[in-house]
């Protein structure tokens, strides 16, 4: 059973993917945040986010956010070029602003475009081995029936399915039903993506779906990065322990952002979400992540961390 590390937009950038492998582990292959275009090009972060000098020894999958062929092509040449073999089709980002532009899981209804992706990837891009990361739909949950055959047809290494569609974006029930459905009707390994935020949800969802190629976690791997390293060794790590590897983790990527980022409002923007998805009270206060959301300068967010 592979373990993999979702996007996240934000969150899971080249410096949180290099220090989580060092500090933690457990993962398989880090999908990276989504590549898109601007103007014409893909933006020049998104290439150095990928570029192998800043994912050291790392298995990546980057992943392209497109809404027509030309779009994927402008990101299948950035992703070719970066020396990656792997390029990950995202047609499962809810949020409005993309699915309103024909993105993310707009797509889900695009099989005729989805089709011709395969068409290029495999004649133009012959060396690019193709993922798709998805959900069941982008308002109801049975969308996916009018896509599976164009998916099954295409040259694919592996399917993440997260369980629900669009319009939910991460509230309300997982569609477990169709989950199964798709499990069943796909030609290609399946990964299942969603609500994964300890050890006992990993193993039960692993004995649901023996089928499954893989679990990928992403909200919850930011919650609790130990997942995939409690997966392998099929023990829960003490809170005292994790509180000081996430510490560690932290003071890590913090230390990338001040040699890189000019100014604390700069620093301080990338560096507080590590903190969004910790359930307060539970690893950490809930008064100590409000004192470092709160924080205004870099002395002061150093205080709080110190206090």
């Amino acid at each position: 059973m592979k373990i993999y590390a979702a996007p996240l937009q934000g969150h899971t950038q080249a410096a949180w993917r290099r220090h989580h492998a060092a500090v933690f582990g457990g993962i398989d292959t880090y999908y990276t945040p989504f590549l898109r275009v601007e103007k014409g090009e893909t933006r020049r972060r998104d290439r150095a986010d990928i570029a192998p000098e800043n994912n050291p020894g790392l298995a990546l999958a980057p992943q392209a956010l497109f809404r027509d062929a030309a779009e994927f092509r402008v990101i299948a040449k950035a992703v070719e070029a970066s020396g990656s073999a792997t390029l990950d089709l995202n047609l499962g980002c809810p949020f409005p602003p993309q699915t309103r532009h024909g993105r993310g899981a707009a797509l889900i209804r695009k099989p005729g475009l989805l089709r011709e992706i395969g068409e290029i990837a495999a004649t133009e891009f012959p060396g690019l081995r193709l993922s798709v990361k998805t959900r069941l739909g982008l308002e109801k949950p049975d969308e996916w029936r009018d896509m599976i055959d164009t998916l099954n047809d295409m040259p694919l290494e592996r399917i993440a399915v997260h369980p629900r569609v669009a319009a939910q974006q991460y509230g309300g029930e997982p569609h477990t039903g169709e989950f199964e459905e798709f499990l069943a009707a796909a030609a290609h390994p399946v990964v299942f993506n969603g609500d994964l935020l300890s050890l006992d949800d990993m193993r039960r969802t692993a004995e649901r779906y023996p089928g499954l190629d893989g679990l990928m976690a992403g909200r919850g791997l930011l919650a609790r990065p130990s997942l995939g390293l409690e997966w392998r060794s099929g023990i829960e790590m003490d809170a005292e322990e994790l509180r000081t590897r996430v510490l560690a983790l932290h003071d890590a990527v913090l230390t990338d952002y001040a040699a890189t980022l000019c100014g604390d409002a700069q620093i301080l923007s990338k560096i507080k979400p590590f903190w969004e998805f910790q359930i307060p009270d539970t690893l950490f206060p809930r008064r100590f992540l409000k004192h470092l959301h709160k924080a205004t300068s870099m002395a002061k967010y150093r205080a709080a961390l110190n206090a």
